[in-house]
């Protein structure tokens, strides 16, 4: 059985020295030979402000984009869209407080 691995949100956060090595690892095992699924909201371009090793990001970027299926997704996050679809439901339920002051804080 072929395995993958998934690696996601790299760029949410900076990566220190062993943190970067241990990645470069983890897709230098993997390269041309089992599958690997990279998510980051950081073009390819802003990665050295992830890894603290620009040979590092280059190297990686190498290995990822060699034989990669990239699929750029644009849109609004489906989890703000849900935050703000929750929000707008909370607001329709709940008096708002002028209408509660109108009546003398009663509903």
């Amino acid at each position: 059985m072929l395995s993958s691995t998934l690696v996601d949100e790299v760029g949410y956060l900076a990566y220190d020295a062993r943190a970067a090595d241990l990645i470069f690892q983890l897709v230098s095992r993997r390269y041309e030979r089992r599958s690997l699924l990279i998510t980051t909201n950081l073009p390819f371009k802003h990665w050295d402000t992830v890894f603290p090793n620009a040979s590092c990001a280059v190297a990686l970027i190498d290995r990822l984009t060699h034989h990669a299926e990239i699929l750029v997704i644009e849109g609004q996050s489906y989890r703000r869209r849900e935050a703000e679809l929750t929000r707008q439901q909370r607001s329709r339920k709940r008096p708002s407080r002028k209408r509660a002051a109108d009546n003398g804080g009663q509903q």
